[in-house]
């Protein structure tokens, strides 16, 4: 049976797309939870992610591009004023592969001379030069940071390098950067690193992703170009850089230089004595000191402007990764910026995007927290969220199938995200709005990220030894477990007289006839052996005397605190027990 095809928009909500799918809305969002994409009903999400989510919830469906926007991509041109802008290229591998290492020794060895002081501190774009033209390199600690600048509709990314071990092979997270370049529609270099090893054997590698993966190197007649180098040794660096540049020029990357600077905010953080520091990634225009921004629902006029390694630039044009500083409030990751003329012109966007998103949220009343409500539903136990970061990938596999042998009837595990590396921005910000908790085993939490949480009060745990790790998830599935309702049995009057009722007590008297009362026990009114209501004793008397206890075969008077109007009879039996919530444990 051959696939039906579905034609949507290049940009769909997740609900239209659910609806386009016959799908319920909570598989569509649990689908791209595993993704590393956290949606709610009305995100926008772009073609190629809808493609990626269909495929892998294995549909009898194939997405196409409606065709009046294939028309119109079609003729979506830059003007004659378009110039020639440097490459945006990612840097992705399995985390144990070298990347970062890599991304060093280029930094390192290929900086601009002059440079004064090196990187300071970790922003998410580099630039380096090769052959006077500059190369942009985006730092991709894990692949959800690549899969939020997709998920934001900011294709930016113009060629991807995946560094892979030539000493190890093709692993878990090397799949996953290959499927978002390709994805993404980027050109992908391979790097075939830590070719200085004695156990190196890049031919292996080749064949693994040829055989596997349809990247064929090019010496074997394919069209992925393949480069064997060393971070250690810097040999092959040089002609990574090339490659890439190569690459480039066959693509033809160009940007409108004349129009006012647009681009994307890939990081935002509150810098004390500074404010909030902001780091963009300018698109097309150019940006200089002065000049009005939005984004999101931040606004602002550029106080300084850095680039990556901190020295104060005048200019930023397109593929410029910048550090601004003078918004009035934080942007969020992945929000797109615009220069405007004023600050009149400023308040007025903004005041647009709330005004949208104020829209959407009363059309919709749902919101993340609400939609992971929804899907926790859809199993009746108790569900705790958690994020989990590890060092390796054998820790992270033993660690979440651990997870799962904590879950019982009453209260389950759910891993929302779970990688290898450290403690992302991304993780803190999904984990903000799930209310997801984020466990890291032998990792690292940058202060940038410790910042982050500590501002969004997420909670993040760190161990070194798993049963610690356990233990804690253990007491954290044992406060969602419903408290165990315990009461005894005290004791049985029965009503020989009522004396008043008033709207909220009762004074009656009677016989006991087991156990003993006192005040403050609770009493249910049994009528006909059948419960009518409940109540509390305020007050117990014996023989027109304040009573402590009164007990079997003893008369006494009782008033008693209802909540609402409580007829009580003659022949009324009283049961007066205790109630109270004990804490069970798993």
């Amino acid at each position: 049976m051959s696939e039906k095809i579905l034609h949507v928009p290049s940009m769909i909500t997740v609900g239209e797309l659910a609806d386009t799918l016959g799908l319920p809305a909570t598989t569509l969002i649990g689908e791209l939870f595993k993704n590393g994409i956290a949606a709610t009903l009305n995100q926008r999400i772009d073609f190629e992610t809808a493609q990626i989510i269909t495929e892998e919830l294995k549909l009898d469906v194939s997405l196409e591009l409606k065709a009046d926007e294939v028309a119109q991509a079609a003729k979506r041109e830059l003007s004659d004023q378009a110039a020639e802008r440097a490459p945006i290229v990612a840097v992705m591998g399995h985390v144990d592969h070298g990347k970062t290492s890599l991304l060093d020794a280029i930094l390192d060895t290929k900086v601009v001379s002059g440079e004064a002081g090196g990187i300071t501190q970790h922003i998410s774009a580099y630039q380096t030069i090769r052959k006077d033209r500059p190369i942009t390199l985006l730092d991709t600690p894990g692949h959800e940071a690549f899969a939020a600048l997709r998920q934001h509709g900011a294709a930016l990314t113009d060629v991807v390098i995946i560094v892979v071990a030539a000493d190890d092979g093709v692993k878990p997270q090397t799949v996953e950067a290959i499927k978002f370049a390709q994805s993404a529609n980027a050109k992908i270099v391979v790097a075939l690193n830590k070719i200085d090893k004695p156990t190196a054997n890049p031919e292996m590698v080749k064949a693994q992703l040829a055989s596997e993966y349809h990247l064929n190197p090019e010496e074997w007649g394919g069209d992925t170009i393949m480069v064997p180098v060393s971070a250690k040794t810097g040999e092959g660096l040089e002609t990574l850089l090339d490659m890439v540049l190569l690459v480039a020029d066959m693509e033809e990357l160009r940007a409108e230089a004349n129009i006012p600077a647009e681009g994307l905010v890939i990081e935002a953080h509150m810098e004390p004595g500074r404010g909030p520091e902001v780091s963009l990634l300018v698109e097309h225009g150019n940006l200089r000191p002065g000049e009005h921004i939005v984004a999101g629902l931040a606004h602002g006029r550029v106080r300084t402007m850095t680039d990556y390694a901190g020295r104060p630039i005048k200019e930023a044009g397109p593929s410029t990764p910048v550090t601004v500083t003078g918004f009035k409030e934080l942007p969020t990751f992945g929000d797109r910026f615009i220069e405007v003329k004023n600050e009149k012109a400023a308040r007025q966007l903004v005041a647009t995007h709330k005004s949208e998103l104020e829209h959407n949220a009363v059309s919709s009343n749902v919101t993340g927290s609400d939609l992971l409500k929804l899907m926790k539903k859809q199993d009746e136990t108790e569900q705790l969220d958690v994020i989990v970061r590890a060092d390796v990938q054998g820790s992270l596999t033993s660690l979440i199938d651990s997870l799962k042998l904590l879950d019982n009837g009453e209260v389950s595990v759910r891993v929302i995200r779970s990688g290898v590396g450290n403690i992302s921005e991304n993780d803190v910000r999904l984990a903000a709005s799930s209310g997801a908790i984020i466990y890291g085993f032998n990792v690292l939490l940058p202060p940038a990220v410790k910042r982050t949480s500590m501002r969004d009060k997420v909670s993040i745990r760190m161990y070194k030894v798993i049963y610690e790790l356990l233990d804690n998830v253990r007491e954290e599935m044992t406060e969602l477990l419903a408290p165990e309702i315990v009461e005894a049995e005290i004791g049985e009057l029965k009503v020989l007289g009522v004396f008043r009722t008033t709207r909220d007590s009762v004074i009656c008297g009677g016989e006991m006839l087991r156990g003993k009362v006192a005040p403050a026990l609770l009493a249910r009114v049994m009528r006909d052996k059948k419960p009518i209501a409940e109540a509390e004793v305020l007050h117990v008397q014996r023989q027109q005397q304040e009573a402590k206890e009164v007990f079997e075969g003893e008369q006494c008077g009782l008033e008693l605190k209802t909540t609402g109007k409580l007829i009580v009879e003659v022949n009324d039996r009283l049961e007066f027990f205790t109630r109270e919530l004990k804490k069970r444990s798993l």
